[in-house]
Order: structure tokens, then C-alpha cells, then sequence
């Protein structure tokens, strides 16, 4: 006899208990392209065999298409306009300072792993940097060997009391990776294949980093050979049985020009242009501290405006220019992007595909791009796959990444052709 219920309720969705291990994969930037050409060229022949019975579609993230906010609305099944995490970086009003977006204060619901094992289940989270990994374990009560949250960044420092583990290098057999590697990413998917046949979580959720896509296109070798490490861990956890849902948190787009140099509109220094230093303030919702792959650079930015400057006539100003695709007043750009109003500045600006966003040139560190700038953050970004071993008995209208829980739940049809 079980001891959790049937089906739970979180943030106006229900979910079924599975009847089966199911794994969610985020493949930070892994725009459809990448599968698709992987398996094309033969670089992942466990999911070409495994969508022999699966399917494949082409869902929407939310905007901004940057990571926090993409990732707390998958674990929520919600919209950042009702879980609060609206981008890496924000500007903090109450204390008048900017500030990274990784404190579980700023996190308005609970996640589904906090109400699955507050029910009886047992979960798993795993991902690559460390910046998630207090947003995607709050609520979690660790260390009873109901939940376990850690991320490969910090493998090597995890305790019972924090992440429910600990010795995780030698459970994985790899050491920590460098931040800036595929590896990182590897070592998500090596631990969460051994958590699945050791701990049986009744979900896991296994969170990636973008290194590889901010790098590489589609089909290239080094894509190729990232996406044939993830093939081979996806054979294990179809071989366990598990159902899988792999989505991403957004895509990746060149940013560049001709010249292979960034496409770059340096908005804040525009706007000092127009009005003065101190008038406004520019926010780029894309800066973490991990900025070595795209310099703090990408599409989606939030203007704030000092009192006295016309928003209505500066949105009609920067419609105007070439870099950008679409300005919104806070009103209308937070009820298109499905955004918290209190959190977002006066105008919401999005450059177009192949530009991106900057404050001033000063601000950013380029030194660490070697290769043609590949960033993400705007409406060209927003196309993510939406992969699943098993057949769906119907596909949620207007798919999106943050369904993947609710698919995995209640859309999957578990009773296939043995042949398979």
C-alpha cells in the first residue's frame, strides 16, 4: 500500500503520481536544432531508436530566455508572473541595490519537489552550477534519504544537512569538473543516472549548463560530440525504465557580425547619451557570475527611469533603432512576457536575433571570448525542444518548457508494444 495520494495540486495545476521514475532533463541552450542535427548525423542513435517510440515537439520558453527564470518556471509549472524569478540579476528597489537572483526569498511558490516529497516521494535534483541550487531545494527537508539537491560546481563539498549527500565525486567516479566545461554538465547526468538505479526518486530533475551551446552551433563537431555524451546516459535511463521529459531553458543565437565581432547597442550608454549620466539605469537580466562565455551580454534588458523622464516617448525613441525589436512600457511588456510588475523597470527592450544588449562598453569583460559570440535572452531564443520516450496522449495546447512535469504526470502513455 502506497503512503502518498493519487495526485497533487501545486500553483493551480494537478499532477499524477507516476507510476514510474520520471526524469525531466533541462539542457541549458539546447535550441531544437541540436538534437535534430545529432541525430541527423548519427551522433545520437539511443534517441533516434528511443522517438521510434516517443515523440518530439518544438515548445516555448518564457521571456527573458535566461536561466533562473526558466528553470524555477519548469520546477513550478508556472509563469515568472507567479513564481517571481524574472531573470539572473535584478534591481532591488527596496535596498537600492543590484542583486543576483539566487536567495529562495525571491521565489514566491513552492516547487514540485517540495510538494511531491512533502506527499511521501522521494526526489532528486541535480544541477551543473550552484546558482540554481538553492532556488530548485527550497522546501526541501534534507538529509532523512527522501530528497537529495546538489550541484557538480560544489560536488565536492556536499553534507547530509545541506544537500542530503554526501561523497558524491567517488559515488560518480569523476572528479569536480572545471566550471567552464562540458564535463560539468557530464557529471549531471553521470550522478543522476546512478541516484535513479540506487535512490529510485520518483523524480529526478537534472539541470545542464549552456558552455558547450555558447560555444559551438548546431551540428558542429563539438556540439556533436557534447549531445553524443548526453545520448548515452538518455540509453540508461530509458534501459531503467524511467519516463523521460527533455526540454531546455532556452535556446542560443550568433551575436555577431560579419567580422565574427558582438553585435553589441550599448543601451545604457544611449540613454546617458539622450539624458545625462544618473537619468536611467539599465538592467541586464543575464549576469551571473558566470560570464566568461557571454560577457554579460544578451537580448532582454529592463530600463529604469529617474521622474521626469517621458517612458511613452522613449519607447517611441528606441523603437527606431535598427539593434531592436521590441520595446514595451512595464504594463504591457510584463502581460506579453508573463512577468511580476514589481520587479521589472519602467520599459522592457529586446534586441533582435542577431544583436545584443549591453550597458557600457567599460562594464564588460570580452576577454574571455574566444570564439564568435553565441547569447540568448530574447523572442529568437524562446524555441526549445520538447522530447519524451513515451507516446503522449495529447499534447498541451501552446506548449511550454514549464509543462514538462505536467506531460511527464498525466500526458504519457505508459502501456507500450512490448517489441519496443
Amino acid at each position: 500500500m502506497s503512503n502518498h495520494p493519487s495526485s497533487i495540486e501545486l500553483n493551480g495545476r494537478s499532477y499524477t503520481w507516476p507510476q514510474q521514475p520520471l526524469v525531466v532533463i533541462c539542457c541549458d541552450g539546447s535550441e531544437p536544432e541540436y538534437t535534430d542535427r545529432a541525430m541527423h548525423d548519427g551522433t545520437m542513435p539511443n534517441l533516434k531508436r528511443i522517438m521510434e517510440r516517443g515523440e518530439v515537439h518544438v515548445g516555448r520558453c518564457v521571456i527573458p530566455s535566461f536561466t533562473n527564470p526558466n528553470n524555477l518556471s519548469i520546477v513550478t509549472g508556472q509563469p515568472p508572473s507567479v513564481h517571481g524569478i524574472c531573470g539572473n540579476f535584478l534591481f532591488d528597489k527596496e535596498s537600492g541595490e543590484e542583486v543576483l537572483m539566487n536567495d529562495p526569498k525571491y521565489l514566491r511558490v513552492p516547487t514540485i519537489f517540495e510538494a511531491f516529497q512533502k506527499a511521501g516521494g522521494k526526489v532528486a535534483v541535480l544541477t551543473a552550477k550552484d546558482k540554481l541550487r538553492r532556488l530548485l531545494g527550497h522546501g526541501l527537508s534534507l538529509g532523512d534519504g527522501s530528497a537529495v539537491c546538489f550541484s557538480s560546481e560544489h560536488a565536492d563539498k556536499c553534507t547530509m544537512e545541506d544537500n542530503g549527500i554526501t561523497d558524491v565525486p567517488a559515488m560518480v567516479g569523476m572528479d569536480v569538473p572545471d566550471v567552464y566545461s562540458a564535463e560539468l554538465s557530464e557529471f549531471v547526468f553521470a550522478a543522476g543516472v546512478k541516484l535513479l538505479k540506487s535512490m529510485q526518486p520518483d523524480l529526478l530533475y537534472l539541470s545542464t549548463t549552456d558552455y558547450i551551446q555558447h560555444k559551438f552551433a548546431p551540428g558542429t563537431d563539438g556540439a556533436n560530440a557534447f549531445y553524443a555524451m548526453i545520448d548515452r546516459y538518455l540509453g540508461e535511463i530509458d534501459a531503467a525504465g524511467a519516463t523521460f521529459v527533455f526540454t531546455a531553458d532556452h535556446g542560443m543565437s550568433a551575436k555577431h557580425t560579419v567580422a565574427e565581432e558582438p553585435d553589441i547597442l550599448y543601451l545604457q550608454e544611449l540613454l546617458d547619451g539622450w539624458y545625462g549620466e544618473g537619468k536611467t539605469r539599465v538592467i541586464l537580466p543575464i549576469t551571473d557570475p558566470y560570464v566568461v562565455h557571454h560577457g554579460a551580454l544578451g537580448s532582454f534588458a529592463t530600463v529604469y527611469l529617474e521622474e521626469g523622464i517621458d517612458a511613452g516617448a522613449l519607447i517611441e525613441r528606441l523603437r527606431l533603432q535598427d539593434l531592436i525589436e521590441v520595446v514595451y512600457s512595464r504594463e504591457e511588456g510584463c502581460r506579453v512576457f508573463e512577468l511580476p510588475e514589481d520587479r521589472v523597470g519602467d520599459i522592457i527592450v529586446v534586441s533582435r536575433d542577431s544583436k545584443v544588449l549591453g550597458t557600457a562598453a567599460a562594464r564588460h569583460d570580452l576577454s574571455g571570448l574566444k570564439e564568435p559570440l553565441r547569447s540568448h535572452g530574447g523572442i529568437s531564443e524562446q524555441r526549445v525542444p520538447v522530447i519524451v520516450n513515451r507516446r503522449m496522449s495529447e499534447v498541451p495546447e501552446g506548449l511550454r518548457n514549464f509543462d514538462a512535469f505536467f506531460i511527464g504526470c498525466n500526458n504519457v502513455v505508459l502501456k507500450q508494444e512490448a517489441a519496443a
